[in-house]
């Protein structure tokens, strides 16, 4: 067993654990600073992927794996794994500044972000069953505490307890469609079941038990029809749990999904390709359709994360038509782009929500006023999400747009599809724009103050902002990398 592989699970997992404890001997008042500790050791762990100290370097530029190929470090975990440490960075810091509203048990609300971002670093590198299914747990089970960690709200509880109530129901589809698949092919290894899964490709037994795992990873990443805690969980939950919810819980559901399609069932996913059109495009519609009334600024994103994960859902479709296609690419891209469109975004909220003890839209009226800067995040956030260029919304959306049109020769499905995702994007203009609208043209009430943004808040609003625009200036080095990664799939 070659432990070294996991090298840098071992490092968040004990980080984690030295949050918790140091809640032992800190003091009240320095608990907090607790935040940005775990946030800094995870910028070093993020940059030290770059080199060619960490395995996530793959400095030899081959994959490798242990634990009996349970546990695979190739191009696409190095990908994910990078992008779930950046997304944490800076969910932590934005923990700190909402830690003030949490009454109790700060450090265990750090140390369960950390808990969770370990459960996403080995979904990244998942390759069998088993570690699919404990990655997610965790994941899973440590955002129910997450998620109503805000125990004094009743908004809170209410999100916890469908969270747990669904999210175990999921689990419960998970496991028996797991069962079912070991029990016609005796394979748990994803690599194993490829070489035998298009002998069961009519086997009705093993094509449920598919059924029921895509079931299971369908509320992962909140696909239609299993998307429906997500508006309900974004707005009780708190901001931050919310927003590494939005980015983390999702792409490592996505990353799940990908090496179950593509690398455990390919011949079986070649014949679904029809189903995964039909999802998506029922995804977008209904993510964007159901967003229009929404006044709610987390409910709202909530919709709206149910939409993106339909356009998501356009480079999963376009690769099951042909393994050879830029889904993949296209897919990773535009996680890449939507962790910093959203992160800036519930960065705002949270934010504003501390001043105004209010989620509504009209909370952000003469945000310009009080806060130019977060004004100007949050307007390139929604322009971004809309897909206006040349931000990086817009040249994932493209992306994806063209996976999915390549394969119209072959499909004519594709093309609607397309027609399908265009239609979504018209849509999401209207309350995308409302709420710039809102900040810009609305009046604000007299007695709102200038909202202070402390220099940690400051650096990672800059963060998001030079992401947004670098990714949708200069997308080569990044797409590059995507393409890299998702050779894995091919």
């Amino acid at each position: 067993m070659n432990l070294s592989l996991m090298s840098l699970e071992i490092s968040v997992v004990a980080l984690g654990l030295v949050v918790l404890l140091a809640d032992l001997w800190l003091p009240a008042e320095r608990k907090r600073m607790l935040g940005y500790a775990a946030a800094a050791v995870l910028g070093l762990l993020f940059l030290n992927t770059f080199t060619g100290n960490c395995s996530c370097s793959l400095a030899n530029g081959l994959a490798d794996s242990t634990c009996g190929g349970m546990f695979v470090q190739d191009g696409l975990a190095v990908f994910f794994k990078r992008f779930f440490l950046l997304a944490a960075a800076l969910v932590l810091v934005l923990a700190v500044e909402f830690s003030d509203r949490i009454a109790a048990g700060v450090s265990e609300y750090y140390s369960l972000i950390v808990f969770a971002l370990a459960g996403m670093l080995f979904a990244a590198s998942s390759n069998d069953f088993a570690l699919m299914f404990v990655s997610i747990e965790l994941i899973t089970i440590t955002f129910y505490v997450l998620t109503s960690f805000t125990r004094g709200k009743v908004v809170a509880l209410e999100a916890g307890v469908k969270y747990l109530i669904l999210g175990a129901l999921s689990s419960a589809f998970m496991v028996y469609g797991i069962a079912l698949v070991w029990g016609i092919t005796g394979k748990f290894n994803f690599t194993e079941l490829a070489a035998v899964a298009g002998n069961f490709t009519t086997n009705k037994v093993f094509l449920f038990g598919v059924l029921f795992i895509l079931v299971g990873l369908g509320f992962k990443i909140a696909a239609f029809p299993f998307q429906m805690w997500t508006p309900d969980v974004y707005q009780g939950a708190p901001t931050p749990t919310t927003a590494f919810l939005a980015v983390g819980s999702k792409a490592a559901g996505f990353v799940l999904l990908l090496r179950f399609l593509f690398t455990a069932i390919p011949d079986v996913t070649a014949h679904w390709k029809n189903l995964l059109i039909i999802i998506s495009g029922i995804t977008i519609l209904y993510g964007n359709l159901c967003a229009i009334p929404q006044r709610n600024l987390k409910r709202l994103l909530g919709y709206s994360s149910i939409a993106h994960a339909g356009y998501l859902l356009l480079g999963v479709a376009a690769l099951a038509g042909a393994r050879d296609s830029d889904g993949g690419a296209a897919i990773l891209y535009y996680l890449s782009g939507y962790l910093f469109t959203v992160l800036a975004a519930f960065t705002v909220i949270a934010l504003v929500i501390r001043h105004l003890e209010s989620e509504d839209i009209s909370g952000l009226a003469g945000l310009n006023q009080r806060s130019p800067l977060l004004a100007a995040t949050m307007t390139l956030a929604m322009v971004s999400l809309a897909g206006i260029p040349p931000l990086a919304g817009f040249f994932g959306k493209f992306l994806l747009l063209k996976a999915v049109i390549e394969q119209g020769a072959t499909n004519p499905g594709y093309y609607y599809l397309a027609f399908t995702a265009l239609i979504g994007v018209v849509i999401s203009l209207y309350f995308y724009f409302g709420v710039i609208r809102e900040i810009y043209w609305s009046k604000s009430q007299a007695d709102r103050q200038p909202i202070g943004i402390s220099r940690p808040m400051q650096f990672a609003v800059a963060v998001c902002i030079a992401g947004i625009f670098w990714l949708g200036l200069f997308p080569g080095p990044l797409l590059n990398f995507a393409t890299i990664a998702a050779r894995v799939l091919k």
